[in-house]
């Protein structure tokens, strides 16, 4: 196939909708500029939600996102199999749209973080994570105020016996996440929620390392070879 297009949507107040563009050129697909407020997706075979902001956010992280016009195309393209990634405020733009399950709270302590974190990747099976190797560790950039996954016990159960939990923070734990869980996954392994941002350690000259581009050449090679 030609070269894979992988949409990437902007909210009012992403601020990281570039730098997950730039990350997809480098894995060698094509970034395609999606609009919150576009009713199509625009024919991309996968899609990221980036890190930033979302209008809505003072009521919830997420919580009116959801509702844009958008995801009302993603949802459905997601549920039919659509690689999709959420980072950061894409995760909890995920969450409340229940594509994933849990919520992002505030961080315990309730301060803002931002640090190079080390991570341990738990499942190299889903579309964003097969250019891994199971307990691959990686140090990519963290920085949230409302990062800490919670979910209830039966949940929780569930990701952890499914192998949904995609990586999980190392050395120590910078939000009070339970689990320690950085990212995961749906059952269908399409769509992937991260906290940290990998789109910030693709490139040595601006990050802290290039462990973050595995994501991207992750759906990329899973694209080619569909």
């Amino acid at each position: 196939m030609d070269a894979a297009r992988v949409g990437v949507i902007t909210f009012p107040g992403s601020l990281d909708d570039r730098d997950a563009a730039r990350a997809v050129k480098l894995a060698g697909a094509e970034p395609v500029a999606l609009w919150h407020a576009d009713h199509e997706l625009l024919g991309v075979d996968a899609v990221v939600l980036p890190g930033g902001f979302s209008y809505g956010d003072y009521l919830r992280a997420g919580a009116i996102a959801r509702f844009a016009p958008i995801m009302t195309e993603l949802i459905a393209a997601a549920k039919a199999g659509l690689p999709v990634l959420g980072i950061c405020n894409g995760f909890q733009v995920l969450c409340e749209s229940h594509l994933l399950p849990g919520a992002l709270l505030p961080n315990a302590g309730l301060h803002f973080v931002c640090r190079d974190q080390r991570l341990r990747v738990d499942n190299a099976e889903t579309s964003w994570t097969s250019d891994y190797r199971e307990g691959q560790e990686l140090v990519i950039p963290i920085k949230n105020v409302d990062g800490r996954y919670t979910a209830d016990k039966q949940t929780i159960e569930e990701l952890e016996a499914g192998g949904r939990v995609v990586a999980r923070y190392l050395d120590l734990n910078p939000n009070g996440s339970l689990g320690d869980i950085a990212g995961i996954t749906n059952e269908a392994g399409n769509v992937v929620g991260l906290m940290p941002h990998p789109e910030h350690a693709v490139e040595s000259l601006t990050g802290p390392s290039t462990d973050g581009l595995g994501f991207f050449t992750s759906v990329v090679k899973r694209l080619v070879n569909a």
